[in-house]
C-alpha cells in the first residue's frame, strides 16, 4: 500500500476519534483479498473516508464527475490519489462502468453509493442501476454495508458534540447469475436486491423507500452464498 495512502488514512483516524466517535461492526465479513464491489448507503460527504479508515485494503471509488472539474482541480488531483474515478451521473457512463468492471476484474475493492447522490433526509432512496449492472457483469461479490451517524455530522460537531458513526459490514453475497439480456426490468429486480441487503443493517427510521418487505424474501433466496466457486 503506497506510503501516502497509508499517511492520509492514519491522519484521518486521528481525526475522526478527535471530533467523532466512530465504531465498525462486522470487520470481519470484509474479504481478505479478491475482488469486492462495496455497497453502502450515503448521507454524507465523510462517508467515503469514514468507511476507508475500516478497511485494511486499499479502495478504488466512483465519484461524481462534478468534483474531477477545473475549480475544484486540487480536490480532483487528490480524489485520483485515492484511486478515484469520475461518473456522468446524467448519461450511460460507459466508461466509468468499463473502469468499475476493470477494477474488479483486476482484484481490487470497488466502493460505490447505489442511490448516486447523498439522502438529504437520511432515509434510504431508488438505487440507480449502474451498481448491478457493474456486479452482474463482473460476477464478483458484494459486500452491503450500512452508514448511520453521518447525517448529523456537520450539525454536532458546530455545536461541539462528537456524534457515534456506525459502519456495519454485512455478509458478502452474490447476484443470480445471468442468462440471457439484462433488461431494465432484471436490472431493477438486482438493484432492488442490492438495496435491500443495506436495509438489513440499517434502524428502521432509515428504511426510506424500501421500507416493507418488497421482494426481499424471493431475493434473499436467489442469492448464492459467498463461499460458492462462480
Amino acid at each position: 500500500m503506497p506510503s501516502f495512502y497509508s499517511f492520509s488514512i492514519f491522519l484521518l483516524k486521528m481525526l475522526f476519534k478527535l471530533l467523532t466517535r466512530p465504531r465498525a461492526i462486522g470487520r470481519e465479513n470484509m474479504p481478505a483479498q479478491g475482488p469486492v464491489l462495496i455497497v453502502a448507503n450515503h448521507m454524507s460527504n465523510v462517508d467515503p473516508p469514514l468507511m476507508g479508515i475500516f478497511i485494511d485494503r486499499k479502495v478504488k471509488y466512483m465519484a461524481k464527475e462534478e468534483l474531477f472539474r477545473r475549480r475544484f482541480i486540487f480536490f480532483g488531483l487528490m480524489l485520483r490519489s485515492y484511486g478515484a474515478f469520475p461518473i456522468h451521473k446524467s448519461r450511460t457512463d460507459l466508461d466509468a462502468l468499463r473502469k468499475a468492471n476493470q477494477a474488479l476484474v483486476d482484484g481490487h475493492l470497488l466502493m460505490v453509493f447505489p442511490e448516486g447522490k447523498r439522502s438529504k433526509t437520511g432515509q434510504l432512496e431508488p438505487a440507480l442501476p449502474g451498481p448491478a449492472l457493474i456486479a452482474s457483469r463482473a460476477g464478483a461479490p458484494i459486500l452491503p454495508v450500512g452508514i448511520t451517524g453521518t447525517e448529523r455530522v456537520s450539525r454536532d460537531i458546530w455545536f461541539l458534540r462528537r456524534p457515534r458513526l456506525t459502519v456495519r459490514f454485512g455478509k458478502p453475497f452474490y447476484l443470480p447469475p445471468v442468462t440471457g439480456k439484462l433488461t431494465k426490468e432484471e436490472l431493477a429486480k438486482r438493484s432492488d436486491c442490492i438495496m435491500r441487503q443495506i436495509k438489513e443493517l440499517l434502524p428502521p427510521a432509515y428504511h426510506g423507500v424500501y421500507s416493507g418487505e418488497g421482494v426481499a424474501v424471493k431475493c434473499r433466496a436467489e442469492l448464492t452464498a459467498p463461499s460458492a466457486k462462480r
